[in-house]
């Protein structure tokens, strides 16, 4: 476990990002859990924790720094779209207790498996839900200041199925490989894209961005 400790620590410190030991740890073991449950689960592709530790951790990390900035790190409700094994959800709910975090998946198994790890991580801000985003509504108290996903849908799809559940005056944040110029071009006319950025994942030879939108009629 020492060389995946090192090789995170190291990752954080190309970050910028601060987190203490407890924190450090809690990664790991999420980590850990990511690798037991998907022998059972198949939660992803991705089988090595070397490789998970770049592919998922750094690279659901290093969405962290721009989520701070662009919420001036202030306390929120994020829903994770999508969130199958809990990416980045379950990392952002480690990195950043003042957020409340909710993962979302439609496959019940993928749900249970979040449950487990806000059980088992002893995680108050990490909640797993077993439903259709469509179906969440802000109305009903289900909304929710950021909504993210990370290699979900095209972001037309993104922000259609999951408008309901944006608060009034939240953001969408998207996370995708490279420039996504054909998605898009097919948002529909309410969808404001206020900001895109370059991400840099730590050992991550690919190309990533996040998107940012907002609902212009809200």
């Amino acid at each position: 476990m020492s060389a995946l400790k090192d090789t995170l620590v190291q990752g954080l410190a190309a970050l910028e990002l601060e987190l203490d030991d407890a924190q450090v740890e809690l990664l790991l073991a999420y980590l850990a859990l990511l690798q037991k449950w998907n022998r059972v689960y198949n939660l992803t592709a991705v089988r090595e924790p070397a490789e998970m530790l770049t592919h998922h951790l750094l690279d659901s990390l290093a969405a962290v720094g721009p989520l701070l900035r662009e919420t001036d790190g202030r306390a929120l409700r994020l829903l994770d779209v999508g969130s199958g094994g809990g990416l980045p959800g379950v990392v952002i709910a480690i990195a950043c207790p003042h957020i409340d975090v909710t993962c979302v998946d439609t496959v019940a198994k993928k749900a249970a498996f979040l449950q487990q790890a806000a059980a088992a991580l002893a995680l108050p801000n990490l909640h797993g839900l077993h439903a259709r985003v469509e179906t969440l509504d802000r109305e009903k108290g289900q909304g929710f200041d950021v909504v993210a996903s990370r290699a979900f849908a095209s972001l037309a799809d993104f922000v259609n199925w999951s408008r309901g559940a944006l608060k009034v005056g939240g953001v969408w944040m998207a996370m995708k490989g490279k420039h996504p110029q054909d998605e898009l071009a097919l948002l529909p006319p309410w969808t404001e894209v206020f900001h895109m950025e370059s991400i840099a994942v730590p050992g991550l030879q690919a190309d990533r961005c996040i998107v940012w939108m907002r609902d212009r009629l809200a």
